[in-house]
């Protein structure tokens, strides 16, 4: 994980298996992260549902939610047996059921029981451990604060740390409303890249664009989106192309176009549809796909108003599609100068980060 890393960020109810089978589709080189999964989950209950994932999902990452030192490192090494990529500690989490249960962000007020938690998990696996993080909770959310937070975690031997670049309102605001209405402090992570430069740190909040990554990645080690790409999910094609190159994409998932996508995802859905999985499981992830396209409305409702149907099958997404025209190909959408930036260069990106 030395090199310059992009990923798409644990969502809570959005980013499970059936998503981020649809995610590897549209990029085979972006990192992926489960959503948050809770230790007493893991340790208590069905590890299949918990744990399972498609063989197609690597690089994937295990996020958890928890604070026992015990529980963490029976997770983590459930984590790499399973064969996990990577296992993340969730900090940054600002829900009221999560603080209720003293994990996420409130976290961030106890810094001696992450670093614990974090040091017991490295201590059982091989793979990387990492800490996913807001800048600050509440009254906590001075820069030296974060400092001091990140260093003391660094004991631990964590070396890699995702960074929201907001702090959070632990009372006084919504998930929702944490996620919008404290203002982004980029240069609060740049910092954080210049006072500790031998430690990695991703950047996650508000990247909305190929440009603004690329802008990112000239400070930072890796940037992460969430909500952009789920709600406008060929942004990852776009990614794949212009970070890594199109022809790092194997075999039928080099869809070139939005139908050729879906199309690509099929034999997935129909398979998850013989285990006895509905429609709708898969295909509300699809909604976003053709974001900004003709069509695109029209597609939304019909996979809305006919995918939970009860015995919903593949005619469903076959016929919605007759809703979208046949995308361009790739090299015509990023020929846009509003999306790369005046100055890029496709084949020098692909040279730096591939």
């Amino acid at each position: 994980m030395s090199q310059k890393s992009i990923s798409v960020a644990p969502m809570l109810d959005l980013t499970d298996r059936h998503c981020r089978a649809f995610f590897r589709i549209l990029s085979s080189n972006v990192r992926l992260y489960t959503e948050m999964v809770v230790v007493g989950s893991i340790i208590h209950g069905d590890k299949q549902r918990f744990l399972g994932y498609d063989a197609s999902e690597h690089p994937l990452a295990l996020q958890l939610g928890g604070c026992d030192s015990k529980k963490l490192a029976i997770c983590a090494a459930l984590a790499e047996e399973w064969g996990y990529d990577e296992v993340n500690l969730n900090v940054g989490c600002p829900s009221d059921r999560v603080k209720n249960a003293q994990f996420g962000a409130c976290l961030m007020a106890s810094p001696n029981l992450v670093r614990e938690g974090v040091a017991a998990m490295i201590d059982v696996v091989d793979i990387p451990v990492t800490v996913k993080t807001r800048l600050g909770i509440d009254d906590f959310d001075s820069y030296e604060y974060l400092y001091d937070f990140i260093g003391n975690l660094a004991t631990s031997g964590c070396s890699e740390f995702i960074i929201h670049a907001r702090k959070a309102w632990l009372n006084g605001l919504s998930p929702k409303e944490n996620r919008t209405i404290p203002p982004l402090m980029y240069d609060r992570v740049y910092q954080l890249k210049e006072d500790y430069p031998s430690l990695r740190f991703v950047l996650n909040g508000g990247v909305t664009s190929v440009e603004q990554i690329e802008n990112h990645l000239a400070i930072v080690d890796g940037v992460m989106i969430g909500r952009e790409i789920y709600q406008n999910p060929w942004m990852l094609r776009q990614i794949q192309e212009y970070f890594y190159g199109i022809e790092n994409v194997s075999g039928s998932t080099a869809a070139q176009t939005r139908v050729e996508a879906v199309k690509a995802f099929i034999p997935y859905i129909e398979k998850r549809l013989s285990e006895g999985l509905y429609l709708r499981h898969m295909t509300r992830h699809m909604l976003g796909l053709f974001h900004g396209q003709p069509g695109a409305k029209s597609w939304r409702r019909y996979l809305s108003e006919f995918g939970p149907r009860k015995g919903a099958g593949i005619e469903v997404v076959l016929e919605a599609l007759k809703f979208v025209d046949e995308t361009p190909k790739i090299s015509q959408v990023m020929g846009d100068v509003n999306l790369l930036g005046s100055g890029s260069n496709t084949k020098d990106s692909q040279a730096r980060y591939a």
